[in-house]
């Protein structure tokens, strides 16, 4: 059981022995692409490329390791939706310990298989984490086996604030460090990490989904935030921003177009805080990759949009006579202007237009906004009324 005391960095140095020969130490890499466009260094630390795919793994196995033998016995359960069930899961396998993951009915599947292949038991319960979080304390209640919390416990911290002590050593000339904010157990730990070992530095949160309240970066959009955690980071963050899923998207899409690192919503946060303006300071920043399980679905569609974001896809609504030949004169126009048509879509029926005209809608790969742009005045200077639709 947790005792919801703040850990301090002793807590965070043994659980770096126990998680050693475990955990990865995560490379951080600097990127030319992001110094260019915020003038400043700046540095990722690719917890994406930790084992299970984010950085959950350092906390469940510091937890499990702390177990006694007749806890271990009983094995434990945990409620989630996608990457601490995989770390719970993955780290109970190493340690020979029985794990029973309570997931939500609808859950992507590539995380209940991937829990249930890391060993666990996987069980889907109610519509939501919430349902799910109800029964799997139920089932440790009525079976003895230790619920491991995803954030609310000073194991779980510790463990997370492995990574501080990792980024202390590798980045000793960083000035600000941004670091996502879900139920804020890596935030704690790292900024536990950090103020002890670097007490100047400035330590960024950043969450998502304030405006709309819906965010595909589910890892750091929790409902109820940790009451330790947050004590924990209202005392040592100096900021706490938001990002919306069109920054974040767009983000995602630099790092795996320039980075070529494949990252979560919430794993592209920091980077789009960055991108944005929010991060502060102005010496040499590193922005903390916290995951990279995305949905291949997800990250198509994501990458779609970023791209468009991004001025890299052009999508216009147009009018053509309907005759023999006029399809292709748009199509050479869009040619000798560098586009790349990649979807025409002839809208014929059920529309308020001229008996002999057809709408067009065309998809067009481009170079930037400036060829979006170009583009666009070519196409209207030679008579196609035009309405862009993104």
């Amino acid at each position: 059981m947790a005792t919801r005391a703040r850990p301090a960095l002793g807590d965070l140095e043994a659980a770096r022995d126990r998680v050693a020969g475990h955990a990865r130490v995560t490379p951080v890499y600097s990127s030319e692409t992001l110094a260019r466009r915020t003038g400043r260094d700046v540095w990722l630390k690719a917890e994406n490329l930790q084992r299970t795919g984010a950085f959950k793994v350092r906390g469940a196995v510091n937890k499990l390791s702390l177990l006694n033998p007749a806890e271990r016995a009983a094995g434990v359960v945990a409620a989630s939706a996608g990457n601490h069930g995989q770390a719970v899961a993955w780290a109970a396998r190493e340690l020979g310990v029985k794990a029973t993951v309570f997931m939500p009915q609808d859950a992507p599947m590539a995380k209940v298989d991937a829990t249930r292949n890391y060993g666990a038991e996987t069980v889907l319960a109610g519509a939501g984490f919430d349902e799910a979080l109800v029964q799997a304390q139920g089932r440790a209640q009525s079976t003895g086996a230790t619920f491991v919390h995803a954030f609310e416990d000073e194991a779980i911290i510790a463990g997370q604030g492995t990574l501080g002590l990792e980024l202390a050593e590798q980045l000793p000339d960083v000035e600000t460090f941004v670091v996502p904010v879900g139920g804020g157990g890596a935030a704690a730990g790292i900024a536990i990490a950090l103020r002890a070992l670097r007490p100047g530095v400035r330590i960024v949160g950043v969450q998502a989904g304030k405006t709309t309240g819906h965010t595909f970066a589910d890892g750091i959009a929790v409902k109820h935030p940790g009451e330790l955690t947050m004590s924990i980071l209202h005392d040592l963050l100096d900021d706490v921003v938001h990002v919306e899923d069109e920054q974040i998207a767009e983000a995602l899409t630099l790092l795996l177009e320039r980075a070529k690192l494949v990252t979560e919503g919430a794993g592209a946060a920091s980077v789009a805080a960055l991108m944005a303006g929010l991060a502060g300071g102005t010496g040499p920043v590193c922005c903390l990759l916290s995951g990279g399980n995305i949905d291949a679905t997800m990250l198509i569609s994501v990458m779609r949009y970023g791209l468009t974001v991004g001025g890299r896809y052009l999508v216009v609504r147009t009018r053509i006579p309907d005759r023999p030949g006029e399809l292709i004169k748009l199509l050479e126009l869009v040619a000798t202007e560098r586009g790349n048509v990649v979807s025409v879509e002839h809208h014929r029926e059920g529309l308020a237009q001229h008996v002999g005209e057809t709408e067009v809608e065309l998809t067009v790969v481009t170079r930037n906004d400036s060829h979006c742009t170009s583009l666009c005045e070519t196409l209207e200077a030679r008579g196609y009324p035009l309405e862009r639709l993104r």
